[in-house]
């Protein structure tokens, strides 16, 4: 039995709620994808932003690659997730998105200190935006309304 997807609406809120999520990017044809959590930052347009060490592998991968998947669950039943695939870009960090990004995660005031005590590394860390092409959703409310019947 394959789930159903979930609605536009269902999806944009996913994503829009707090969860660290899964990215991926190929490693090579002789390597599994690289797969890291991340904390992200979904844009009203749809283009999803992460931010990383420029000089990481991840870095240098996308870089390569061009395209990325993002991977968010909810794993509280019913249980959800939405999978955004994409090309991706990575250019110099906007100290904004950074900040938001923080302020998502953190309180306000551990997301201070976060970005104060990462301040010196901010120069060598770089901007992920992924634009999303294609979306794989599921959704198992309807499976479990069904099994309660």
């Amino acid at each position: 039995m394959s789930l159903p997807p979930l609605s536009l609406a269902a999806r944009t809120a996913l994503l829009d709620e707090l969860h660290v999520g899964v990215m991926s990017v190929t490693a090579g044809p002789d390597r599994a994808p690289l797969t890291t959590p991340v904390w992200y930052l979904a844009e009203p347009d749809g283009r999803i932003h992460v931010i990383t060490g420029g000089r990481t592998r991840k870095a240098t991968l996308l870089r390569t690659a061009g395209r990325a998947a993002l991977c968010v669950q909810d794993e509280r039943s019913p249980y959800r997730s939405v999978t955004v695939e994409g090309a991706v870009t990575v250019s110099t960090v906007d100290p904004d998105i950074r900040r938001r990004i923080a302020e998502r995660y953190l309180d306000p005031d551990a997301a201070s200190v976060y970005l104060s005590m990462t301040a010196p590394e901010e120069p060598q860390m770089v901007l992920v935006t992924l634009v999303p092409e294609r979306y794989m959703t599921a959704d198992f409310g309807p499976l479990l309304v069904a099994m309660a019947q």
